[in-house]
């Protein structure tokens, strides 16, 4: 099933997606008090799960798809945590820096960070481009979406507490203007790169939540991600270092997990900081994993002048 946020003329509200069109849940639910948004629908828990599976059948009226539009399934998750280093080509082509160049599963843990709501995009958003870097590119992301709330899950239990799958595309400032003039400290380099993921729409999210059990094997889905047409990225989640079930479990032994809490799992490689192909004003860039559709967006107008505190 594809749940969906969705607006149309000028209210919220969430769907279910077919083919044919989309289910307002709102309006056709069966029963009193229904559910109004993806995120109380996992917190209400699986026994209104097979409710939504009735309603997906019952041939309730249908909204054309475009008569609406789209929106960050989640539009604001609790948390969203993210991955450094998940794919071994991705830590290869950045020249190590983040080390373990090979990554054996058994020797290394997930570098977890977190990023703030306010980064969440939706499909076709314009990204805004921020005015503390001149360097942006993007990271194609396979999305865990938490169904229910879950703290130390064991690694054989973990898939069962994910209640779908998205898309996330991790958009990165990697460079910032704000180092001018400053003097140098240890861990500069770090907390650099971690500021360049906490940007305003850094983080478009959807089109939609794929409950887990369309998803067969999540450790097999076909990954790629174009700029204008050009495929940049072009991968599996078969290559991932740590599996989605190993990184749930260790970041549910670090913290709560709450329903719609959302985990990126990294990126493969093919991303533009290797060689300096950034993404240029007015890109259109085309995430897609295999049966979790494309989010697209552009990234906006470069800035005329630039933060820099110290100049």
């Amino acid at each position: 099933m594809k749940l969906t946020t969705y607006s149309k003329d000028g209210s919220v509200s969430c769907g279910i997606l077919t083919d044919a069109g989309l289910i307002d849940i709102v309006s056709a639910w069966d029963g009193e008090n229904p559910p109004r948004s993806v995120k109380e629908i996992l917190e209400r828990g699986p026994v209104y799960h097979a409710q939504l599976a009735e309603l997906e059948k019952s041939g309730a009226d249908l909204l054309p798809l475009d008569s609406v539009r789209l929106l960050a399934p989640i539009p604001r998750p609790g948390k969203i945590l993210a991955l450094a280093g998940n794919y071994t080509e991705h830590i290869k082509e950045g020249g190590g820096k983040l080390g373990l160049s090979e990554s054996p599963r058994s020797t290394t843990v997930p570098r977890p960070f977190i990023m703030p709501a306010t980064a969440v995009a939706n499909p076709g958003d314009e990204i805004p481009w921020p005015a503390y870097s001149e360097t942006i590119d993007y990271e194609l992301e396979l999305a865990v979406v938490i169904g229910r709330k879950v703290k130390a899950v064991p690694i054989d239990q973990a898939l069962d507490v994910i209640a779908g799958y998205t898309m996330v595309n991790d958009i990165s400032a990697r460079t910032v203007t704000f180092k001018k003039s400053r003097a140098e400290r240890p861990w500069d380099e770090f907390y650099d790169w971690l500021g360049g993921k906490w940007a305003d729409g850094f983080c478009p999210i959807g089109p939609y939540l794929l409950t887990a059990d369309e998803i067969e094997d999540v450790q097999n889905l076909g990954m790629e991600l174009k700029v204008n047409g050009e495929v940049r990225q072009n991968a599996s989640t078969s290559q991932m270092i740590h599996t989605v079930a190993q990184i749930v479990s260790f970041l549910s032994n670090l913290m709560t997990l709450e329903p719609g809490d959302i985990i990126a799992t990294g990126t493969p490689s093919g991303v533009g900081f290797p060689t300096g192909n950034f993404l240029k004003a007015g890109d259109k860039i085309e995430a897609s994993i295999e049966k979790l559709g494309t989010l697209a967006n552009s990234l906006g107008p470069k800035p005329d002048s630039f933060y820099e505190p110290l100049a």
